[in-house]
């Protein structure tokens, strides 16, 4: 009872779909790695929290990640909702140190896919808009996922790893 009070609850209204992402509800610590412009992996700590939010119709899921020395490197949060009427995905990223909203998974990037044991879609990052992001969540247990992130500079033609974060269920 006490995590339903924490992390809310799915609406029994709400669509089915909205499961597909349910992996994220509760607390997670996260083990990161970035490749640098040079190609060597930075590690970083960062912790993830999922909730129902809005009655349960959508998935709120925030993002802290640190580096070594406990400065905060990105810090926002994920809204996550499903339209039955489009039948599609409507996701955005909210970065709080930059004020900026991102597009996550549109349709005109082919949207949210969800396969058995993977969801996967692109965006636009703001901050390499010459580039393609692809974000995949795998390996996904009841104590842990890895999210993926890859880029690719020629249209999705080809793709480089980019960000790979390693997360553990603390409840």
């Amino acid at each position: 009872m006490n995590r339903d009070k924490e992390y809310g609850t799915p609406n029994p209204k709400a669509p089915p779909e909205l499961s597909q992402f349910a992996f994220i509800i509760g607390k997670w610590r996260c083990d990161a790695r970035v490749k640098g412009e040079d190609g060597a992996w930075q590690p970083y700590q960062a912790t993830w929290v999922g909730r129902y939010i809005l009655d349960g119709h959508v998935i709120a899921d925030e993002y802290r990640m640190t580096n070594q020395a406990g400065e905060l490197i990105v810090h926002g949060m994920n809204f996550r909702s499903y339209s039955v009427e489009r039948k599609t995905w409507v996701m955005r990223w909210l970065n709080a140190t930059g004020s900026f909203w991102l597009e996550l998974g549109p349709e005109k990037l082919g949207g949210v896919r969800v396969a058995p044991k993977t969801i996967t879609f692109n965006f636009i990052d703001t901050f390499a808009p010459d580039a393609l992001t692809r974000v995949t969540f795998s390996n996904i247990t009841e104590n842990h996922f890895t999210w993926s992130g890859e880029r690719s500079l020629d249209q999705g033609k080809t793709w480089a790893e980019s960000m790979v974060i390693e997360a553990h269920r603390t409840q």
